[in-house]
């Protein structure tokens, strides 16, 4: 019986070998042991992990056909709803969203439904890799998409799959938003994102480079040079501070910053490319979610004898995927918990050398369900070090917002839209993603592309707003 095969485990890279490279670490399963893994699945009739699915993807149709030892057509099951199945595979957060409703994690350890999605991907990345495509018809209308994160590839396939001339408008040199500047090599290797996006391109998607919307041009600009409707996917890239003496030391870093430089700029490719980043002996990464994990076990890496995750809060209130936070532990990264940041302290040289810091206590939950830190008075105490990173949550940059008449923002710079079709306040424009949401997941961020493209097809087709 199904229920009686323990969830099989993926195989990872030893801690002790994975803390000195960029490889990725887990390293995915056997066919047998993804035979194995898909068998445990009960096939339910009405299969609740879909619904927590933002895309909706067919999970139970997916993983059957890796069962039967159909890995190509289980990747055509991803692919009728889910335009990056390998990204998703390796760095949603499955265990607060599908795999949290499967049936079998009522008594026991739910369905691996992430590291299925991602077998399936990668079989077909081996096995079939990018075949000549056939496009969709042109039906001759043109869209346009403003950022090439994943909430602006999704709706660029979706559109795309319905015959739309589809141009996604990035700002940077390389696509992929987040997924290329934000996510460590170790986590998401930058090749799976080229890959998905050159399997868009091949479907007929066009891709401008080095275009800055609100400089180059605004969204007006774009529905005047004849674009129908226009997705904005721009992401949340403006960092937050912490605003204390001395964040503007040498030697502190925003984890935008940090990351950038090292993810797309490529500084873990030392010698080959000499992108300037400081490598710090005694790190420091203020903040409790993904990105922390993430620029801390960077830090590592790139030589730290010691990296501290220094967070306000308790291990049970952190953010960070459970997954990623065992990585972490065990490689080293130290957790300075219930400790806050006052003041980093710097040489005559302007250079960090030391921050001072607050022990913590939790007093009463705050609008986030979380209990709030409070300081414990005469706590005080210091930390040596050399680098510090700043990851605390970023924003949307306001750059296409303030060049866009009638589009409403929220206080926090968010984009105003409706939470079922993704319209926003100006006739023809559309919104998602962080842009949206502030700072959430890469499947979120897909769900709501998703949702774009479809309201996008029917305003299209009806000229309803």
């Amino acid at each position: 019986m199904p229920e009686t095969i323990p969830r099989q485990k993926m195989p990872e890279q030893p801690p002790d070998k994975r803390r000195t490279n960029f490889n990725e670490v887990p390293l995915g399963f056997s066919p047998e042991t993804a035979q194995r893994e898909a068998s445990r699945c009960i096939q339910c009739k009405k299969p609740t992990c879909v619904q927590g699915c933002p895309v909706r993807i067919d999970i139970p149709g997916f993983i059957k056909e890796i069962r039967d030892g159909n890995y190509l057509k289980a990747f055509e099951v991803l692919k009728r709803t889910n335009s990056l199945p390998a990204v998703c595979g390796r760095v949603c957060p499955q265990e607060t969203q599908c795999e949290q409703l499967c049936i079998l994690g009522k008594k026991g350890e739910p369905v691996a439904i992430g590291a299925l999605e991602r077998f399936a991907a990668d079989c077909e990345r081996v096995q079939s890799p990018l075949p000549p495509s056939d496009p969709p018809p042109s039906n001759g209308i043109r869209v346009a998409i403003i950022g090439s994160g994943p909430a602006g590839l999704t709706a660029a396939g979706e559109l795309r799959k319905l015959g739309y001339e589809v141009t996604i408008f990035e700002a940077l040199h390389s696509p992929g938003g987040v997924l290329v500047y934000g996510i460590p090599e170790f986590r998401l290797p930058k090749e799976i994102v080229h890959y998905e996006i050159r399997a868009l391109e091949n479907m007929g998607v066009t891709i401008i480079l080095n275009r800055v919307i609100g400089i180059s041009e605004t969204v007006d600009d774009l529905l005047d040079q004849g674009y129908r409707a226009v997705f904005i996917g721009s992401g949340a890239g403006l960092p937050l501070f912490l605003n204390i003496p001395g964040e503007n030391l040498l030697g502190v870093y925003t984890a935008n910053e940090y990351l950038t430089r090292v993810n797309l700029m490529k500084a873990y490719r030392f010698p080959e490319y000499d992108t300037p980043v400081i490598r710090g002996r005694n790190v420091a990464v203020f903040g409790g979610g993904n990105v922390a994990m993430d620029a801390a076990r960077t830090a590592l890496r790139l030589g730290a004898d010691n990296v501290y995750i220094v967070y306000r809060r308790s291990m049970k209130e952190m953010p960070a995927r459970v997954e990623e936070v065992r990585h972490a532990e065990e490689e080293g990264i130290m957790f300075k918990i219930l400790t806050n940041p006052v003041r980093f302290i710097g040489d005559d040289a302007g250079r960090l050398i030391a921050v001072e810091c607050l022990h913590m206590e939790l007093g009463e939950p705050d609008a986030s369900g979380r209990r709030s830190p409070v300081p414990i008075k005469g706590s005080e105490f210091t930390i040596g070090i050399d680098l510090a990173v700043v990851a605390i949550g970023n924003a949307p940059n306001p750059l296409v917002q303030r060049t866009a008449a009638g589009l409403e923002t929220s206080k926090k710079g968010t984009i105003a839209a409706d939470e079922t079709t993704m319209k926003t306040t100006k006739r023809g424009v559309f919104a998602g993603g962080d842009v949206v949401s502030g700072a959430a997941t890469v499947i979120l961020a897909m769900g709501a592309g998703r949702k774009a493209a479809l309201a996008m097809h029917d305003y299209l087709q009806t000229g309803v707003w």
